[in-house]
């Protein structure tokens, strides 16, 4: 089993179904229910039969568009596609479906993670502190790998899926990017669910440190309430400039 334990983020900072209405709606309900679609296994599976590779692993980020707070990223190996918890773009997913989704990812895959917070943003843009995040956490999953994959990824037999239309920062294995990945490959949707979530997981801490913001509920998106917190109180520690 493939348990792991993520790195603190303070070191960075950190239905009920539907009714079958006949053999047509089957793919439906069995999607609602849970796992991972068909179509997003195949779309991985093509990626590594392309050219000979083994192994393919997914990466994505949150927190590109708040007002606070870091951006967070996800690289996620998986070694099984046998889920029960629906898996999908992170934001398409309630809250307790991405809670569900990110215990079996944890124990079904490999993951590394990456943060950058907020005085990285400020001082070289989101756009490269996402990329610096998204590298941090490719390298963290690399290292994680046991022996026999590391012999893999020694062999060139290793790839990852990016999601977005643009990366640079990491030559260590062969990268593909795929725009909407999230809602395309499983490996990068898992890497969307961690991301998400873990990214949350910080924004509630600070929610009891700087209470006045309510973080917990916007996660420092720009929401009205958040924008009217801000203007009432002025920025926080972790507000971005």
């Amino acid at each position: 089993e493939a348990r792991q334990t993520f790195p603190s983020a303070g070191e960075q900072v950190q239905e009920e179904p539907p009714q079958d209405r006949g053999r047509g709606a089957c793919c439906i309900v069995r999607r609602c229910l849970g796992g991972i679609p068909p179509d997003m296994i195949r779309f991985d599976n093509e990626a590594k039969a392309g050219n000979g590779f083994r192994f393919v692993f997914g990466v994505d980020e949150a927190g590109r568009g708040p007002l606070a707070g870091p951006v967070v990223a996800a690289a996620v190996l998986l070694t099984t596609t046998d889920f029960s918890a629906p898996v999908g773009d992170s934001k398409k997913l309630t809250p307790g479906q991405r809670e569900r989704a990110f215990v079996e990812i944890l124990e079904r895959a490999w993951i590394g993670m990456g943060i950058m917070n907020e005085r990285v943003i400020d001082e070289v843009n989101i756009l490269r502190a996402t990329h610096l995040a998204m590298a941090l956490a490719m390298r963290d999953l690399l290292a994680r790998l046991p022996a026999e994959m590391q012999a893999v990824r020694a062999e060139r037999g290793i790839k990852g899926l990016v999601d977005g239309n643009s990366f640079s920062g990491f030559s260590e294995v062969p990268l593909d990017l795929v725009v909407g990945g999230d809602r395309q490959s499983a490996s990068i949707a898992c890497a969307s669910i961690v991301a998400k979530v873990w990214r949350d997981r910080i924004m509630g801490q600070y929610d009891k440190v700087y209470p006045a913001y309510f973080f917990a509920r916007h996660k420092g998106y720009p929401t009205s309430f958040h924008r009217e917190a801000v203007l009432r109180h002025g920025p926080s520690p972790i507000h971005r400039a």
